[in-house]
């Protein structure tokens, strides 16, 4: 299957910011800015990007952070003032695709590119100083709108204005919004994400976890 599901608005990089976070030092790379050109897209990141801590925001199943600007304009709505693009963090800013129902799996074709959907983005303190608000992470939470780590399958390069194209979807049913709703609370779906061959394994672990915890 094949079909055109969006378009890429921006591609956005930045570099590590050094920072003090509660009087101790930090670093972060979440202050990232739209890019012109073509962008080389390899390894487990964007040409020009930064992962600080690849061990909670980078790696391969965390290459790239795709957030919707439906879910950016909703945000807008909510705080009541515009937001910039990339102010959430993300590498990409997509219109048209559902990012939140994208199973996880799923592939996508993006200029030369192709990525696949590894597991939704789980907000820490750093998105709270991004946005000048350390409870805007526990809202995002709530909001269940939490965009989605892509990995890369094939490197190429993309850039703003591609079409973002479904080349692929596996059978089962597990989003990436039921994978965020089973983490922020709805735990009888659990062992779903134990099902899904296309599911990271530290998100696998996670979900053991929790089953061996219920158990007892």
């Amino acid at each position: 299957m094949t079909s055109v599901a969006g378009t890429v608005l921006s591609v956005n990089v930045g570099k590590t910011t050094h920072f003090e976070y509660k009087n101790r030092p930090a670093k972060s790379a979440i202050w990232k800015s739209p890019v012109e050109g073509r962008v080389a897209v390899r390894g487990v990141n964007l040409h020009g990007d930064e992962q600080a801590d690849r061990e909670a925001h980078g790696g391969p199943d965390k290459a790239v952070y795709t957030y919707a600007i439906e879910d950016i304009r909703w945000w807008e709505g909510e705080l009541g003032r515009p937001l910039e693009i990339a102010q959430l963090g993300e590498n990409l800013t997509i219109e048209g695709l559902d990012v939140t129902n994208a199973l996880v799996g799923e592939r996508w074709q993006i200029g030369s590119v192709t990525l696949e959907v590894s597991e939704p983005r789980v907000p820490c303190w750093r998105l709270g100083v991004r946005m000048g608000d350390p409870k805007f992470v526990r809202h995002f939470t709530e909001a269940r709108r939490p965009g989605t780590y892509l990995r890369i399958v094939m490197e190429g390069e993309l850039g703003a204005g591609d079409e973002v194209r479904v080349i692929e979807r596996p059978e089962h049913e597990l989003t990436i919004g039921d994978v965020f709703r089973i983490f922020a609370g709805d735990r009888d779906e659990v062992a779903r994400i134990l099902s899904v061959p296309q599911m990271s394994e530290a998100w696998k672990q996670w979900a053991q976890g929790v089953l061996e915890k219920r158990k007892g």
